[in-house]
């Protein structure tokens, strides 16, 4: 059992309260079975989720809806665990669902690990989403300078010459201007352009 697997079964195994078919999700090697937890009527979100992060680590693309929903679930937890599941999964229509999920102003209070996710992806979606997610955050009062300093930090790393004008605006922000002013420095010093 990796240590992600390891994580997720002792956050479950306390909302499950353990037993016979909490273990049996966790050691099977059938993934039909596992598929079909998430297909079954009535199942506990805590079985669906085992399912599906067991069969994204596995590759199998069952997962893939169910995985998505757990991305934007309210419980960043959920959503950590979703991303290295989708992660793992390779799935070419995950970049485009982070997208869609790190730019959805009526969830921008659960965007943080989409974003993350983005980064992680390297994907062609993943500076514009992340340039269009600043740039929201950049207006008086926004109350989610975490999820800024994130598309920061991730534009930064990606290096995707895009992004500058969306970085310079960043940088009289006090929460930002340190990571803002690093990440145009990369930019100046030539990282190359993500999708050109």
């Amino acid at each position: 059992m990796d240590e992600e697997l390891r994580s997720l079964a002792h956050r479950l195994r306390r909302e499950s309260g353990g037993g016979a078919a909490f273990e049996r999700l966790l050691v099977t090697e059938d993934r039909d079975e596992l598929a079909a937890e998430l297909t079954a009527l009535e199942r506990p979100l805590w079985a669906r989720e085992i399912a599906a992060y067991r069969l994204g680590c596995a590759g199998d693309s069952r997962a893939f809806e169910s995985l998505v929903l757990l991305l934007n679930h309210r419980d960043p937890d959920r959503c950590v665990g979703a991303a290295h599941a989708l992660y793992a999964l390779g799935d070419a229509r995950t970049p485009r669902a982070a997208a869609a999920l790190a730019t959805n102003e009526l969830r921008v209070a659960y965007a943080l690990v989409p974003v993350r996710l983005l980064i992680r992806l390297r994907a062609p979606e993943s500076a514009p989403a992340l340039i269009s997610c600043l740039g929201r955050r950049l207006v008086p009062g926004d109350p989610h300078w975490r999820l800024a300093l994130a598309c920061v930090e991730g534009l930064g790393a990606l290096g995707d010459s895009r992004a500058r004008a969306v970085l310079a605006s960043a940088v009289p922000h006090p929460r930002l201007t340190a990571a803002a002013s690093a990440a145009l420095a990369r930019l100046d010093q030539g990282a190359s352009p993500q999708g050109s």
